[in-house]
């Protein structure tokens, strides 16, 4: 048997957080694991998501075997309605996982017929020439997963996102034994979640959140609002539970929440009492302290039900002075300024607004350097990759690698693109592929959006001016002035007098002679543009259009 070289190629989840995704390949045979989108940054005006880059499996398609997904977060599952159209292969995922991408899939009608596959903890199955098993691993959904892929060079071990929490709230807890065992018969390399690798010690247990759930519902003098993900069950459990506890009523808020509910009830990971979960139709049938709503919007999302709420932009809901609203989340980098603006508007209208790592409405998912050291320990990779983080956190984490006692030259710190290449006794990074974001923009993909954003910004800092040319189609010079309409860039009708100025340079430099059509466009842009910046410091777009008469 020809012996090849095993290549880890991270597509997505390093240096950022989110749009998880990796291929490994080996022969002629790719398996990728995750398939995630990333919420967009403030300058990437218009831009609704980022999804992985996917060229170099768009190059190799014929090796493609399969995806399989860790679990069910939009960082995860999110970019599958995009790259399924390009490589139709089959999706792998436990219960719940396929429920939630069933339910995204869903939104995109033409992917219905998707191949997914139902994947067991503890229960190996085929992906080309490779064996995969996953084990379960405690996070802040259930039926997560890690992986343990068995190559012909050893086993690689991809951890998913994690935490060790041995009281959690309705997922089983991370396999440890597993690991350990696994541990004993030898590991090549291990890749694990990098997220929290700045925080020392052990990650809080998801039973504080409950606990304070349970108490904001009891005490509430009104209605509660809590915001979180649509996909975060254990939580909306809770919710259902301190409500069935304290005498309340539960309203599902918001399109992917009322879906994701209603999946998961079906398939039986939710579990509500008969007339405990009402229609939003039914508010006003029950006293506010009766009332417990459950809402998208955790992260300030622009079209999310709590921010029109927050926005007096939602048609059946409105805040009342009294009510308590819960942000039960982590701001994901980025988000911040949107999330902030929300509580503001919230509180203006009058609602308690509890939020914030003090208040215990919210513990992250992920593993804090304590745990990560402890899985390390257990696996004893021969080679070590931190992944899922920004960079610092990468570096982080492999400090805890090296720590514990693996050789720092077995620990590879990658960016997105990069190759690793291990021959069984060595690890090297051998390249790196071409890579680059793919951002949705409306209904369109990009794969390089810096001409479409560099445009925007400029559009929003200084406008445009379109100028507007009549030519003599035998003489080549203007017919009398340019008429110039201005949109951002200066208020005509009380600061018209640069316009002005521009018509009358453009009509004394192009009135007289024989001008090419082609270059009169150039030139009044060059002309105009140098004009604007001396009078105002600011460059417009210039748009020129000619009219021959």
């Amino acid at each position: 048997m020809t012996r090849h070289k095993l290549k880890i190629i991270p597509l997505g989840g390093l240096g950022e957080i989110g749009k998880n995704m990796l291929a490994i390949e080996y022969g002629e045979d790719i398996l990728v694991i995750d398939c995630g989108m990333m919420f967009p940054e403030d300058e990437m005006l218009g831009v609704d998501l980022l999804i992985p880059d996917i060229s170099y499996l768009l190059e190799h398609k014929d090796k493609v075997r399969g995806i399989v997904i860790t679990h069910g977060h939009e960082d995860h599952i999110g970019a599958l309605p995009y790259i399924l159209p390009q490589i139709d292969v089959p999706v792998y995922a436990t219960k719940l996982t396929q429920g939630l991408i069933s339910v995204k899939l869903k939104e995109h009608r033409s992917l219905i017929k998707a191949k997914l596959k139902l994947i067991t903890a503890g229960v190996k199955f085929q992906v080309g020439n490779f064996k995969v098993e996953a084990f379960p691993v405690c996070h802040s959904i259930p039926d997560a997963v890690g992986l343990i892929i068995y190559t012909p060079l050893g086993a690689v071990v991809d951890s998913g996102d994690f935490k060790i929490d041995y009281t959690p709230v309705d997922c089983r807890p991370t396999d440890l034994s597993k690991l350990a065992k696994l541990g004993n018969e030898g590991v090549l390399l291990l890749m694990a979640d990098s997220t929290y690798a700045e925080l020392p010690g052990y990650t809080p247990s998801e039973q504080i959140v409950r606990k304070t759930i349970e108490r904001i519902i009891g005490e509430a003098p009104g209605r509660v609002i809590l915001a979180t993900f649509s996909s975060l069950i254990s939580r909306i459990q809770m919710v259902i539970d301190a409500a069935v506890k304290h005498n309340r009523h539960v309203f599902i808020v918001g399109r992917s929440m009322r879906d994701t509910v209603k999946m998961a009830m079906e398939i039986d990971y939710l579990h509500a009492p008969a007339g405990i979960i009402c229609n939003v139709e039914d508010l006003k049938k029950y006293q506010h302290n009766q009332i417990v709503l459950i809402t998208t919007g955790s992260q300030g999302e622009p079209t999310s039900a709590l921010v029109r709420i927050a926005n007096h932009d939602h048609s059946e809901i409105r805040i009342i002075r009294g009510d308590t609203v819960v942000i039960s989340a982590t701001p994901i980098p980025g988000n911040e300024s949107l999330i902030n603006r929300t509580i503001d508007n919230l509180f203006r209208q009058g609602a308690n607004v509890i939020y914030g790592e003090r208040s215990n409405v919210h513990v992250h998912g992920h593993g804090s350097q304590e745990e990560l050291k402890m899985l390390i320990n257990l696996v004893k990779p021969k080679f070590f990759a931190p992944i899922h983080g920004e960079y610092r956190h990468l570096v982080m984490h492999a400090g805890l690698a090296k720590s514990v006692g693996i050789p720092e030259s077995n620990i590879f710190i990658m960016d997105n693109g990069n190759i690793l290449e291990i021959d069984g006794e060595k690890g090297r990074i051998a390249g790196k592929i071409p890579y680059g974001n793919v951002y949705v923009d409306g209904l369109v993909l990009g794969r390089y959006a810096h001409v479409i954003l560099r445009d925007r910004k400029l559009l929003s800092r200084d406008g445009i001016v379109v100028v507007i040319l009549a030519i003599d189609k035998k003489e080549g010079r203007l017919v009398g002035k340019p008429d110039i309409v201005s949109r951002g860039f200066v208020d005509v009708e009380h600061d018209g007098s640069v316009i002005d100025r521009g018509k009358e340079l453009v009509a004394v430099a192009f009135g007289k002679g024989h001008h090419e059509h082609s270059a009169i466009h150039t030139q009044v842009k060059e002309m105009l543009s140098r004009f604007f910046y001396e009078q105002t410091k600011r460059r417009p777009m210039i748009i020129t259009t000619a009219i021959e008469v």
